[in-house]
C-alpha cells in the first residue's frame, strides 16, 4: 500500500534557547556535519519512501537552504515523489499560521491526498533516531489499526515532556495523556505516527471545525480517536531515540555518541545519514596535540599542544595553541584562540573565543550539567572569565562586555540579553 510521509519542522524550538533564534529547531546543527532533520529524512529514504512532505513555519530560510530539491537524500525527483517544503500563507480561503500540528497537516491535506495513499506517515522533524519505516507500515497494516504510534520507554524523571500512555495485552492503546505533570507512566509518544488516510481525513475535518480545540495529534486527534473506540495500536521501539527539544537533552545526545561504542553508529554503512555536506580541507592536527574521545570535522585546526577532550567540534572551528576544549560543542567557523579554556559550553556558530578567556565551568558534584551557552556571531574579550550556567544572546560585541563587566568576568548563571548599539 502507498504510504506518504509528512516531516513537521516548523517547530520554534525555545527551550534550545540561543541555538533556534535564528533558525527552526530541525535545522539546528547536530553531530558535527549534520541538521537535526537529517535523521528523519534519511530514515525515510533508507527506508524505501520517497514521497515525503516538509512542513515548515517558523525562521524557515536555513531549513530551506539545507534540503533544496533534496539531492543530497535522492530526494531530487520530478515524477516519482520527491520532496515538497510547504510553508503556512495568508489567502483568501481558511489558510493562516499553523495552529497546531494537526492544523499544519490539516492546511496542507490537498497536498497529503494527492494520488490517494492508502496511508499517511506523520513524522517529527526534530527527533535522533534510527527506524526502518518499512517495519512499521507493515505492524500497522498487519494491526488493521486506524492508526498507529511509536512508543519508547522513557525515564521517569523526563515522562512529563512526553504524552504517555497504556495498553491492553494486545498493544491497543487504551489511556494516553499528553505531557502529564505527574506521569502516572514511562510509555512515551515518539512523534511518529502512520494513519489510514481516509480516518486521518475524518478526524482533521472534524477537529479543524472545533473552536475548543488545539488542533494538536496529541492533545485532541489521539485521545478522540480512543474515546471513539477506534483501533489505536502502539508499535514499540528498542532502537536509541531521543528528542533533543533541551539545551540539556541535546547537550547528552552528543555525549552518547562519543561512548565507545556509541548507542548511534553513525559510521553504519547499511544505514546512512545523508546531509548536505561542505566542501572543507581534511582535519588538521598540529604536533603535540591531545584529542580524547572527540568527534571533529572537516576543516578544523586543533593548534600546537591543544587538548580536545569528549567534544564536538563543527566544520571549521579552530582550537589555538595550548587551548583547552572539554565537554563541549562547538558549532561551525567558531574561533577559539591561544590559551583559551572551554568547559560544559555549547557555542553557535562564528564565535571568538579570546586569547587565555575561560568559558564555562564543569561543577564537580553537580547532578545535571550547567551548560554555558553563547549565540551566533558573538565576541568574547581576551583574559575574560564566563561562569557556569550563562546564556549569551548572539551576536554579543567585545565592546559591551568590556563596558558592562569592568571586572572582565561573567557570573554565574548572567542572562546576557543584547540588543546592538
Amino acid at each position: 500500500m502507498a504510504t506518504r510521509a509528512v516531516v513537521l519542522a516548523g517547530g520554534e524550538g525555545t527551550r534550545l534557547g540561543v541555538l533556534t533564534a535564528k533558525r527552526a529547531k530541525p535545522a539546528v546543527p547536530f553531530a558535527g556535519k549534520y541538521r537535526i532533520i537529517d535523521f528523519v529524512l534519511s530514515n525515510c529514504v533508507n527506508s524505501g519512501l520517497f514521497d515525503v512532505l516538509v512542513l515548515t513555519q517558523y525562521r524557515p530560510h536555513s531549513l530551506n537552504e539545507h534540503i533544496a530539491r533534496g539531492r543530497p537524500w535522492d530526494l531530487d525527483r520530478s515524477f516519482s515523489g520527491g520532496v515538497q517544503l510547504l510553508q503556512p500563507y495568508k489567502g483568501r480561503w481558511a489558510t493562516d499560521w499553523y495552529r497546531g500540528t494537526a492544523d499544519a497537516v490539516t492546511q496542507n491535506f490537498n497536498f497529503v491526498r494527492r494520488g490517494s495513499p492508502e496511508n499517511a506517515l506523520i513524522l517529527s522533524g526534530d527527533h535522533i533516531y534510527q527506524m526502518d519505516y518499512t517495519d512499521l507500515i507493515n505492524y500497522h497494516e498487519e494491526h488493521n489499526a486506524d492508526v498507529t504510534i511509536c512508543v519508547i520507554d522513557v525515564p521517569l524523571h523526563e515522562a512529563s515532556r512526553y504524552g504517555i500512555m497504556f495498553t491492553d495485552e494486545n498493544m491497543n492503546i487504551i489511556e494516553f495523556y499528553e505531557k502529564p505533570k505527574d506521569p502516572p507512566g514511562t510509555l512515551a509518544n515518539m512523534g511518529v505516527y502512520i494513519f489510514k488516510t481516509s480516518v486521518l481525513d475524518f478526524y482533521l475535518e472534524r477537529d479543524g471545525k472545533d473552536d475548543d480545540s488545539n488542533h494538536d495529534f496529541g492533545k485532541d486527534i489521539i485521545p478522540k480517536m480512543i474515546a471513539d473506540g477506534r483501533r489505536v495500536v502502539a508499535y514499540p521501539f528498542e532502537g536509541y531515540w531521543v528528542d533533543v527539544g533541551t539545551l540539556r537533552a541535546y547537550w547528552e545526545a552528543h555525549m552518547d555518541l562519543l561512548q565507545v561504542p556509541p548507542p548511534l553508529d553513525l559510521n553504519d554503512r547499511t544505514w546512512v545519514i545523508h546531509t548536505r555536506s561542505e566542501e572543507r580541507p581534511p582535519v588538521k592536527l598540529e604536533g603535540g596535540t591531545n584529542i580524547i574521545d572527540s568527534l571533529i570535522t572537516d576543516g578544523s585546526i586543533v593548534a600546537q599542544g591543544a587538548t580536545v577532550e569528549r567534544s564536538v567540534l563543527s566544520p571549521g572551528v579552530y582550537v589555538g595553541p595550548g587551548a583547552v576544549v572539554r565537554e563541549s560543542i562547538v558549532l561551525t567557523d567558531t574561533y577559539i584562540e591561544a590559551g583559551a579554556v572551554v568547559e560544559h559550553c555549547i557555542i553557535d556558530k562564528q564565535v571568538v573565543i579570546g586569547q587565555n578567556a575561560h568559558v564555562g565551568r564543569i561543577v564537580e558534584g553537580a547532578e545535571f550539567p550547567h551548560l554555558t551557552t553563547i549565540g551566533k556571531s558573538t565576541r568574547i574579550p581576551p583574559e575574560f572569565k564566563v561562569g557556569a550556567d550563562v546564556v549569551i544572546a548572539s551576536e554579543t560585541e567585545e565592546s559591551f562586555f568590556v563596558e558592562r563587566y569592568t571586572d572582565r568576568s561573567v557570573p554565574d548563571s548572567e542572562r546576557v540579553a543584547y540588543t546592538g548599539p
